[in-house]
């Protein structure tokens, strides 16, 4: 508590004539403060290197996150996995009813660095769009002048690490003028979301009654496209395939044994090709059981203000599949994607062979009303009624001879996805702040197409749920120059400091 004292005691602003939430431009001069004086905080937390698939990079990044909650008046815990672990930080506040549990993702995508325009991934670099369309970089020293939609690319620097900084900095102006929420705040940092979280489940169900809470709000994601305030009030889950077919145990001379040897990857097109019709929808008979738009949830759906064709044009895509009619109903069904294929040697390595084999990864993005099981299932038994022989392993050479189609089908249920209600307390509440805060309704989304790993959450802990996206749409998240727009950034804090000042 004495640091909670201590921390509360910043002066900063006092000689304000409004706090720095009030309906007048002393707000935005405020915010513009806190927005610059949290750039080298910001500049700080990109620079730490986050791929998951390397623990020397999470841990500091632990550290990092430790320090920065500690400094302002949280406990904080490490919740032990079988690898890195996952971080929770508490902070009490007087006569607090309500627990609010805030979700952050720390680490990021791995990184190919000979795709980015810039030294390094994990150098934050400042740039600004020139006169030919082209992203310039500026001077880091400039970000202190900056503007709206100049931006800093960094790995991770909207997905998402920015919304933790973003949220530290709300933390910050809040104490600047002495507020307090009125409910207490538990904050549980996630190191491995980019691997799907596997951990997780385990330590959420092992530490409820650690991690309680009355809801869970997730500050992560895009805004919607027109880049106005939104809410999500849903996610897809996510289960993945791994499907290997096989042709000559070794690759062999095309001229030599074309039109002899069977061809794995012309198999795996064709098996590929036999799950979808041509307008992309699936044919394997049930995958779309028990999911149908009542006219509630169509009334929900359109009025999402999506433009179709501002969509296409993005996409730079003639024709949309059509599972639905509109893109805000195509995602509220399950859906099978091809993530990745393999088989050979293409470009400058290719070689006149026939392939030994050919792999597809797949994703299937799961909704509330399919059952993961019952999909996979579908989807293997779709590919035995093909005539496959299929096993969890490489096949033995008497299974070779024995079986003339052979497929290795490996699949994993990373977790569901979930549905919170508008009219639930904490859509209610958070849609109140953010009218406060921007002067007019969030868009409502039902369900976000992407997936967040936070089910266990919603399942174990029984707590409603509601996504508060904050950056730019084209942020190139999960890809080289990934970027996260000043303009954002600032509205973000915005965002932020309503929800910690909006009493529950």
């Amino acid at each position: 508590m004495n640091t909670l004292l201590k921390f509360l005691s910043v002066t900063i602003f006092l000689l304000a004539p409004i706090g720095i939430f009030g309906q007048n431009t002393s707000e935005e001069v405020l915010l513009e403060d806190q927005v610059r004086g949290s750039f080298p905080m910001l500049r700080e937390l990109l620079s730490i290197p986050n791929d998951a698939f390397y623990e020397e990079h999470i841990i500091p990044n632990v550290i990092w996150c430790e320090k920065a909650f500690s400094d302002r008046g949280f406990t904080t815990v490490r919740i032990p996995t079988s690898t890195v672990p996952l971080l929770m930080a508490e902070r009490k506040h007087p006569k607090a009813k309500k627990t609010v549990l805030v979700y952050l993702q720390i680490d990021g995508q791995p990184v190919d660095s000979t795709r980015w325009f810039q030294e390094s991934p994990y150098i934050p670099t400042l740039k600004k769009i020139n006169a030919k369309g082209e992203w310039t970089a500026l001077p880091w020293e400039n970000i202190e002048n900056y503007e709206d939609d100049w931006r800093v690319f960094a790995r991770s620097a909207s997905d998402a690490k920015g919304p933790v900084a973003m949220f530290l900095t709300a933390l910050d102006a809040i104490a600047a003028e002495n507020a307090l929420p009125n409910y207490n705040i538990k904050v549980i940092m996630d190191f491995e979301e980019e691997l799907g979280s596997p951990r997780l489940p385990q330590a959420v169900t092992e530490n409820a009654e650690m991690l309680s809470a009355d809801m869970l709000v997730i500050f992560d994601g895009p805004r919607h496209i027109t880049n106005k305030p939104t809410l999500t009030f849903g996610a897809r889950g996510i289960a993945t395939i791994t499907l290997t077919t096989y042709g000559p145990v070794v690759p062999q001379h095309s001229g030599h044994f074309g039109n002899y040897a069977p061809n794995p990857a012309l198999r795996l097109s064709k098996l590929l090709a036999s799950m979808k019709d041509d307008e992309g929808r699936v044919t394997i008979p049930g995958f779309y059981d028990g999911i149908s738009i009542d006219p509630e949830t169509e009334a929900i759906l359109r009025a999402v203000p999506d433009n179709q064709e501002q969509i296409k044009d993005r996409l730079q895509i003639a024709a949309a599949d059509k599972v639905g009619s509109y893109y805000q109903e195509a995602i509220q069904f399950p859906s099978l994607n091809i993530r990745g294929m393999q088989s050979g040697w293409i470009d400058d390595k290719v070689r006149t062979i026939i392939p030994g084999w050919a792999r597809a990864e797949i994703d299937v993005r799961l909704v509330l009303e399919s059952d993961p099981e019952e999909l996979l299932k579908l989807v293997r038994e779709h590919i035995s009624d093909q005539g496959y022989y299929l096993l969890e392993r490489v096949p033995t050479k008497e299974e070779r001879l024995k079986y003339p189609k052979i497929a290795t089908f490996n699949s994993e249920i990373s977790y569901q996805s979930f549905r919170t209600d508008f009219d639930s307390e904490v859509g209610l509440w958070l849609r109140k702040a953010l009218e406060k805060a921007f002067g007019e309704a969030p868009i409502m989304i039902r369900m976000s197409g992407g997936s967040i790993p936070i089910s266990p959450f919603v399942t174990t802990l029984d707590i409603p749920a509601v996504t508060v996206p904050t950056v730019n749409r084209d942020n190139n998240q999960h890809s080289p120059n990934e970027n996260l727009r000043l303009g954002n950034y600032k509205e973000g804090i915005k965002t932020m400091i309503a929800i910690l000042k909006e009493k529950l």
